[in-house]
Order: structure tokens, then C-alpha cells, then sequence
């Protein structure tokens, strides 16, 4: 365990780091709250007072007067090409809302810029996307509030997480691909985000039991616009020989199949095209999309049922949820 320095202008953060915990934690452990184990809380005390660090009881203890409010932060800038009224996050956010209001709580909605630049006064924390390496978790665990995250599970993540089942949804996409007698694939996500590679891990791990072969892959943000682009790559650099395309959203697939169709081939009969989310758009778009369902709006009542168990001080662990193909015409 490293040293701590003595001072007195230690922050939480500065605490949790030298715990090797996250400053909920540490928050919870200096109001000797049950929640945290007595080894871990008996262990962050020691550190505390070595570090000379002087715990803010009174604002503690102003938190724990409740405002029965919960702050839902969302992890993305929306712009013309993917605004905030797409089913990410609107879906999610009918489902914690439908569970707060039976708890008698409110929502505070806003971006992550408008939240940590002034923070509102809240009891906890959704946060709605992990961020390119957990940035957004990051900087949200900064202010030492009981914190629930939508996104993908990680193994010593000092937060619960809640996430579909996304190496799942990738095997299930690389099956209907090999079902359909597609040899030749790609991949189109930004496997910086932690949702994406796990969609790309599962495909990858089911098509080398399939026998099929990933020719290649285009990180690109989840968007039309972005997927025609990546699309058109693709199909330039492989001279058209593509014949099954995973997408890591439903608005990517789109845009590669409008690509697709002005390369001059056919979907289905030239190229399989599956999606991932089920968005509302799926099942209306030419061709109607193939792609694997994500369970939103239970998603988003499992979110707030475990920020509400956190700020009673209960312990929760992280969720995956399960995913189904959908199948369709592309």
C-alpha cells in the first residue's frame, strides 16, 4: 500500500485513489455505512486519518436529507445526424422514469458537460454510456454519489453496471450469418467503446467455430451517415466481395445497405446485413432490418431500481441482460 502524504487538502478522490476504491466508496466507508465491508471500511478509515484528510460530515449528512431526485446523465452530444430522439436514450429513459415515479422520485435530465460543469443537488446518479475508455465514468465518480451506469460490465469496476448481453448478441449475429451461408464479413463500431468491442468479441469468437472469416472491420460513430461511409469503404477496399455485414447499431446498418444497394448489389440475395438494438426504424426501413433486440425500457427500470437501492446504502452487483435476433428481410 503506498504511503499517503500527510496533508489536510486531500480530496475523496485522492483517498479512493490511494484505497484503490472508488470515492463512493470511500464516502460510503467514512459514514460507516454497512454497505461496505468492515475489512475495506476499516482499511479506508486508516488511510483517511494517516493523510490527515477531514471527512465533510455536515454535508454528508445534508446529502442524506433526500431531494428524492435522481440525476440521469446522458453520455453523448446529439447532433443532426444522431439526436437525442433516437430509442437510445429515449427508451431507456420511459422505463426509469415509469420506476421513479412509482417510488415517489424525480428525474433530472442532462448531458454530461451541463451536469459536471454544475452539478445538480441529487440523491444519485444514472449515467447513460460508459464513454470511450470510461471517461464519462470517470469524471461522474468524481463527485461521490451513489452511481448506477448503463454499458457494458467490467471486471473490478468500482460501480454497477447494467448492459444487454452484448457477446451474446454478437455469437447470435454471427450464427444467422453462417446459417445463411455468409463466408466473407465485416464489422462496423468504434470498439472503443466497451459495448462495441463486446459485440465484435462474441461475433469474432463464434465465426472462427463457424469456419467464416472476418475480412475486415471500420470503427465509425453510430450513425447513418457513418455506416454508408464505412460501407463504401469496405466494399471499395474488398472489390465487392462482401456477403455478410455486422453493424453495432441499427442506424449503421441502414447506412450500409443504402451503400450496398449503390454498389449495384442485392440484400439479401448478394449480402446479409444485421443490425444490433431493434430500434422503431428496423422494421419499417427497405429492407426491413435483421438485427438483435436490446430490451430498453426493462432496462432502463432495472437502471433505477438499483440507483434506488444504492442511495438506501444496499449493495447491488452489475446485470447483464439478455438479448434475441430479431430476423427480417436483410
Amino acid at each position: 500500500m503506498p504511503k499517503p502524504k500527510q496533508t489536510g487538502n486531500l480530496t475523496m478522490a485522492d483517498v479512493a485513489r490511494l484505497a484503490g476504491v472508488s470515492p463512493i466508496t470511500v464516502s460510503r466507508a467514512l459514514s460507516g455505512s454497512t454497505a461496505v465491508r468492515k475489512d475495506t471500511r476499516d482499511k479506508i478509515v486508516e488511510i483517511a486519518e494517516k493523510a490527515g484528510y477531514r471527512f465533510n460530515q455536515a454535508a454528508s449528512n445534508l446529502r442524506r436529507q433526500r431531494s428524492n431526485t435522481i440525476a440521469v446523465v446522458v453520455e453523448m452530444t446529439p447532433t443532426t445526424v444522431r439526436p437525442m430522439s433516437e430509442p437510445y436514450p429515449l427508451a431507456l429513459l420511459g422505463g426509469i422514469i415509469q420506476e421513479l415515479s412509482s417510488a415517489n422520485f424525480t428525474l433530472s435530465l442532462s448531458t454530461m458537460s451541463t451536469f459536471t460543469s454544475a452539478p445538480a443537488a441529487v440523491d444519485g446518479i444514472i449515467l447513460l454510456g460508459q464513454g470511450m475508455h470510461n471517461d464519462a465514468v470517470a469524471g461522474i465518480e468524481q463527485l461521490g454519489l451513489p452511481l448506477v451506469v448503463w454499458g457494458a460490465p467490467r471486471p473490478g469496476s468500482g460501480h454497477v453496471v447494467v448492459g444487454s448481453n452484448n457477446r451474446e448478441g454478437g455469437a447470435l449475429a454471427a450464427d444467422r450469418l453462417a446459417q445463411l451461408g455468409r463466408r466473407r464479413l465485416v464489422f462496423l463500431g468504434d470498439t472503443e467503446h466497451a459495448e462495441v468491442a463486446d459485440r465484435l468479441d462474441g461475433f469474432s469468437a463464434r465465426l472462427q467455430e463457424n469456419g467464416a472469416h472476418l475480412l475486415g472491420m471500420k470503427a465509425c460513430e453510430f450513425s447513418f451517415v457513418a455506416g454508408h461511409d464505412a460501407m463504401q469503404e469496405l466494399l471499395e477496399l474488398h472489390d465487392n466481395k462482401i456477403d455478410g455485414v455486422f453493424a453495432s447499431n441499427d442506424a449503421i446498418a441502414m447506412g450500409a445497405i443504402r451503400a450496398i444497394a449503390e454498389a449495384g448489389l442485392k440484400i439479401p440475395r448478394d449480402v446479409s446485413v444485421i443490425g444490433f438494438d431493434d430500434s422503431q426504424s428496423a422494421s419499417f426501413f427497405v429492407p426491413a432490418l435483421t438485427t438483435v433486440r436490446q430490451h430498453w425500457t426493462e432496462g432502463g427500470r432495472l437502471l433505477a431500481r438499483k440507483a434506488l437501492a444504492a442511495i438506501q446504502g444496499e449493495h447491488s452487483e452489475s446485470e447483464e441482460m439478455p438479448v434475441e435476433l430479431v430476423v427480417r428481410d436483410s
